[in-house]
């Protein structure tokens, strides 16, 4: 098996494989409450709310998007990955369905697998998006014992240029769909995220790593309007969460008269399911009701410029020497996160 040879500090480091780490998704009617009951296990989500989010996936057959999008992202950096000549066989593995990251790290060792990277499919710093995956892979490896593969976490990237300049793009598509140049100079921007515990969020730097995103992307594009809110929240009503939701400040922009919005998803990698029901069914209906014009940019995906990124990720933990990019006021992530970093 081909390695790649990655230099530390004064060290040298053997990687031979990539690992993809996402979320998972059901892909038939039958698997929607048992992925969502891995979803929700051991948090205090009443079994109502779960069955009303089962509801969400019923309006796609019962189908997440999310592992076809995972795949095309796999396929894309294969190609990427050989153009620039990085011999590195990319695997896949999820937290709450199949491929669950126990069966990627038991592929992975039969195939001989030792040491290998890890690219979590979560741009920004959170418990549910950086520690709990790496509690995920330490648990797998704990199944498979003694020879299960090492997995080293990429760094974040919520601030690589490959990261904000392809969501530039995609803000620009969305902006290039308003018939008008007046259109185009008033839509207000609204960048939405998953919603977390304000808990939580006080134990990481999530809320500051969007805001800092988001700034990026409506300077880029010469929108000074814009606006940070959230969707899908889960918990129990008596207990806060990031405000506001996006439905609510549709209702404060039309008080406003406000005619045109974007809504920019930049807290999702991909138009999974929720992206397309809380905001191109849920969000848009209420845009709708409320007289705004509502254009919603894509994700990420499999953009060239984010495929390249990850390239670019790879290549500077394989040579200590390449710089390390980064945009707006953090700088670059480090590469081993903080003991105590994004807790509950």
């Amino acid at each position: 098996m081909a390695t790649v040879r990655c230099r530390t500090g004064k060290t040298t480091q053997s990687y031979d494989a990539l690992l993809i780490v996402s979320f998972g998704g059901p892909e038939g009617p039958d698997e929607v409450i048992p992925f969502l009951e891995n979803v929700l296990r051991g948090r205090n989500v009443p079994r109502q709310r779960l069955l009303e989010v089962a509801k969400h996936y019923e309006h796609f057959g019962g189908i997440s998007p999310l592992n076809s999008q995972n795949r095309a992202l796999v396929a894309a950096l294969q190609t990427e990955l050989q153009q620039q000549g990085i011999r590195l066989p990319v695997y896949w593995g999820n937290r709450n369905w199949r491929p669950f990251l126990a069966e990627a790290l038991r592929k992975m060792q039969a195939d001989g697998v030792r040491h290998a990277l890890g690219f979590f499919t979560s741009a920004f710093s959170s418990y549910s998006g950086c520690r709990q995956y790496l509690e995920n892979i330490a648990t797998a490896q704990a199944e498979l014992g003694p020879g299960a593969p090492q997995i080293d976490k990429l760094r974040a990237y919520f601030n690589h240029p490959g990261f904000i300049e392809s969501m530039i793009e995609r803000v620009a598509e969305a902006l290039r769909q308003f018939p008008n140049e007046n259109g185009r100079h008033s839509a207000q921007l609204v960048f939405t995220a998953h919603s977390i515990p304000l808990a939580m969020s006080e134990k990481c730097p999530y809320e500051q790593q969007l805001r800092d995103a988001c700034q990026l992307v409506a300077a880029a594009v010469g929108q000074p309007n814009w606006q940070l809110v959230y969707q899908s929240r889960s918990g129990p009503p008596s207990q806060p969460w990031l405000e506001p939701d996006i439905n609510d400040h549709l209702h404060k922009l039309a008080a406003d008269h406000v005619h045109d919005v974007v809504v920019v998803p930049i807290g999702f990698l991909s138009d999974h399911i929720e992206v397309l029901y809380d905001l191109d069914l849920e969000a848009k209906h209420t845009a709708e009701t409320l007289g705004i014009n509502l254009i919603r940019a894509k994700t990420v995906g499999t953009h060239p410029r984010f495929v390249q990124m990850i390239c670019e990720l790879i290549s500077e933990r394989m040579n200590a020497e390449i710089e390390r990019p980064a945009l707006g006021a953090f700088g670059p992530s480090p590469d081993v996160c903080p003991p105590d970093c994004c807790r509950k």
